[in-house]
């Protein structure tokens, strides 16, 4: 399985059939230097205001210990993530897995801090009652935000699993490889994919991604967008935006041919 597990490409064709195949893509340099520093700074920015709060979550159900710092509501934390969300080339390959409409289910971030012990291995639709059907009903695009490593707790994945439509057993081990790739990529994945946070072995780096969570229409998303979204997001939104938040219809509840906002 590993032998074709996908390889970086900037080529948005390659990059669609390597998520096709695989369950999996990687895209290069997908943010230019001066966005990246933006995104990460944001982010960072956004992690240390929880932990003044007192508001960071210890102790996720993914998680092994609390050495991993989650951030959440992250599409209200700063216009640039609104952008990223409906980056052209990541839509075009969610819309290739899913088709169109789906929905945005939330948009979060995961710091993994020096020394954490890792994540439990999973699947993201573990929502849906198996054996699954042959097709998934979500997609991930994750931002690598910082150099992925062995070392500093790459997310890893389990090459070929989508393919078993359900999810990881006890019995089934850990076969899971780490994904080594450069700050800037964009990596996304379908939902049957068993993946996992590495344990970052370091004693003096972080690693941070974005994880943009897509799914088909028929699920309710994991963030209630009504009551947690800034206003601010809404009031340029586009109409792909509207649509990713289920606050445009597409098709039902139409008003004179058109969808109220």
């Amino acid at each position: 399985m590993i032998a074709e597990w996908p390889k970086l490409t900037d080529d948005p064709a390659q990059a669609e059939a390597d998520l096709a195949r695989a369950g999996i893509c990687f895209v290069s340099e997908i943010l230019s230097p001066p966005l990246l520093a933006e995104v990460r700074a944001a982010l960072y920015r956004a992690a240390r205001l929880d932990e003044s709060r007192g508001t960071r979550q210890r102790g996720f159900a993914l998680d092994h210990g609390d050495g991993n710092h989650r951030v959440w509501n992250v599409l209200s934390r700063d216009p640039v993530f609104v952008d990223l969300v409906q980056h052209p080339l990541a839509l075009r390959l969610v819309k290739a897995t899913l088709g169109w409409p789906c929905l945005l289910g939330n948009f979060s971030a995961n710091i993994t801090l020096p020394g954490s012990a890792g994540g439990v291995l999973h699947a993201d639709q573990v929502f849906v009652p198996e054996p699954w059907a042959a097709a998934p009903q979500g997609c991930n695009v994750t931002w690598l935000l910082d150099d992925f490593t062995e070392d500093n707790g790459a997310t890893r994945f389990v090459p070929g699993s989508h393919r078993f439509n359900r999810s990881p057993r006890p019995e089934d081990g850990d076969a899971s490889i780490a994904v080594a790739a450069p700050a800037g990529t964009m990596v996304i994945f379908e939902s049957r994919l068993w993946h996992r946070t590495g344990e970052n072995h370091t004693t003096d780096r972080t690693r941070a991604a974005l994880f943009g969570w897509y799914s088909r229409p028929i699920y309710r998303p994991q963030e209630n967008w009504f009551l947690s979204l800034s206003p601010w997001v809404l009031e340029h939104a586009t109409d792909e935006l509207l649509t990713l938040l289920a606050w445009k219809s597409e098709g039902l509840g139409l008003v004179n041919g058109h969808s109220p906002r």
